[in-house]
C-alpha cells in the first residue's frame, strides 16, 4: 500500500485574498486552491508548510488524515466566541491542545491509531465535521468533551500508570452528551471515541435544553430598541467588517438573555470512567453472547424438528454426484449433528451417519469431505 496523506483547509469567516492564495501556491504547486479552501493529497513527499501556521494566518478549519492512523482536526474561532480558560480543562496531553493569537483561539484535536482500519479512497472531508465549530462558538462544549474522551482512551493505550488516571480530573460535563448532534457524532467517530466510554460519561450529563422557538419581528423589535447605543454601533461595525458566521446566534442570545448550553462540574476521575466503561463493555458483550447462544439454540431445536426432511435433502444432494452438492450435503450434516447433540440424540445421529458412510463408501470425494468436517 502506498503512503497516503490528505490535507484540507477551509476558511469560513472571510475569503482568501489574491495575495494569500499566491502565498499558498508557493507552499504547493499541486494543491487545489480556491478563495475558501486548500486541498491536497500526497502519496509521497509531504506538505512543505506548517498546518498550524496556515490555520493561524488564513484558515478556520483543517482536516488531516493518513493511512497510518492519524486523524487531526484544527479549528480557529474568534476569541470573543470561545475563551482559552473555558477550553483548558479539556486539554489532555498532545491529543487536545489550545492556544491563542492576537485575534483568535485555536484548537488542535488528534487521534492516533496505527492498528485501525483504513479504507483507501474513502471520502475524507471537513463537510461532516465543520458544524462543530459553530456549535463551539455558541457555547456548546460537547465537542471538547468528546475530544477529551478520545485523548483519555489514547492515554490508556499508551501508558499503564494507574495513578495518573486516579488523579486526572473529569472536566465540566456538558448537557446533551446522550443526544449528540450530527456533527458531534461525526466528530466522535473521527476521533475514535469509545462508545462504552461515551455512554458512561453521558450518565452525568443533563438533558440538553430545547431549541428556542424562531424569534418573531414583534418579539425582537423592542429588545433591539432597548440595546445601548454603543453596543448597537459595535454590532453594526462587526457586521460591516464581517461576515461572522455566528454573529446572528450571538445577538439572539444577547437579546433573549438566555444561555443555550450548560455544563455541570465533573466529579469523576479518569480511572473511574475507564473502569466503568470496561465493566459496561464486558456486560454488553456477555449480553450479546447470551443472545447469540439463545438464537442458536432456538435454531437447533427447530432443525431437530425437521430432521427427517433434512436427511432427505442430504440424500438428494449426494445423488447428484456433483462436488458442490457434496459440499451442501456436508454443511447440512454438520448442522444436523449439532441439532441432535442439542436435543440429546447424539447416538441416533452417529448411527445414521455410519449407515450413510457405508452406503456411499465408494464416493471418495464425499468421504473426504465428511472426514475433513469431523463427520466420522
Amino acid at each position: 500500500m502506498s503512503e497516503y496523506q490528505y490535507y484540507e483547509f477551509q476558511t469560513l469567516d472571510r475569503p482568501l485574498s489574491r495575495e494569500e492564495q499566491e502565498q499558498l501556491r508557493a507552499i504547493s504547486t499541486r494543491a487545489r486552491i480556491t478563495a475558501t479552501s486548500f486541498t491536497n493529497t500526497y502519496n509521497w513527499g509531504d506538505l512543505s508548510g506548517s498546518p498550524r501556521r496556515m490555520v493561524e494566518r488564513c484558515f478556520d478549519a483543517h482536516l488531516y488524515v493518513t493511512n497510518w492512523g492519524t486523524h487531526r482536526l484544527m479549528l480557529r474561532l474568534p476569541k470573543e466566541a470561545l475563551t482559552l480558560p473555558a477550553v483548558k480543562p479539556y486539554c489532555l496531553d498532545h491529543h487536545v491542545d489550545a492556544w491563542t493569537t492576537r485575534t483568535h483561539l485555536l484548537l488542535d484535536l488528534t487521534s492516533e491509531d496505527e492498528g485501525g482500519d483504513w479504507v483507501e479512497g474513502a471520502d475524507d472531508s471537513l463537510t461532516a465535521l465543520i458544524g462543530v465549530r459553530g456549535e463551539l462558538a455558541t457555547g456548546d462544549l460537547r465537542p471538547l468533551y468528546l475530544a477529551w474522551l478520545s485523548a483519555l482512551t489514547a492515554r490508556e493505550l499508551e501508558d499503564d500508570e494507574e495513578e495518573e488516571y486516579r488523579t486526572c480530573p473529569e472536566p465540566p460535563v456538558p448537557a446533551g452528551l446522550g443526544e449528540l448532534t450530527a456533527p458531534q457524532r461525526a466528530l466522535a467517530d473521527f476521533l475514535r471515541v469509545n462508545d462504552d466510554l461515551l455512554a458512561v460519561a453521558a450518565q452525568a450529563s443533563p438533558t440538553a435544553p430545547k431549541e428556542p422557538a424562531k424569534p418573531t419581528k414583534k418579539e425582537l423589535a423592542p429588545l433591539i430598541a432597548a440595546l445601548p447605543q454603543k453596543e448597537k454601533d459595535a454590532l453594526l461595525l462587526r457586521l460591516a467588517l464581517g461576515p461572522e458566521t455566528e454573529l446572528r446566534t450571538e445577538l439572539l442570545q444577547r437579546l433573549r438573555g438566555t444561555t443555550a448550553h450548560t455544563t455541570v462540574t465533573g466529579r469523576r476521575s479518569a480511572a473511574r470512567l475507564l473502569d466503568a466503561a470496561r465493566t459496561r463493555r464486558t456486560e454488553r458483550r456477555q449480553r450479546a453472547e447470551h443472545g447469540r447462544t439463545a438464537a442458536r439454540n432456538q435454531h437447533l431445536t427447530a432443525l431437530a424438528g425437521e430432521a427427517e426432511h433434512i436427511w432427505q435433502q442430504v440424500e438428494a444432494h449426494i445423488a447428484t454426484k456433483k462436488t458442490n452438492a457434496y459440499d451442501q450435503a456436508v454443511t447440512l450434516l454438520a448442522e444436523l449433528r449439532d441439532a441432535y447433540v442439542h436435543t440429546g440424540r447424539s447416538t441416533d445421529f452417529r448411527q445414521r451417519l455410519t449407515n450413510l458412510r457405508e452406503d456411499y463408501q465408494r464416493r471418495p470425494g464425499l468421504i473426504h469431505r465428511l472426514d475433513h468436517h469431523g463427520l466420522r
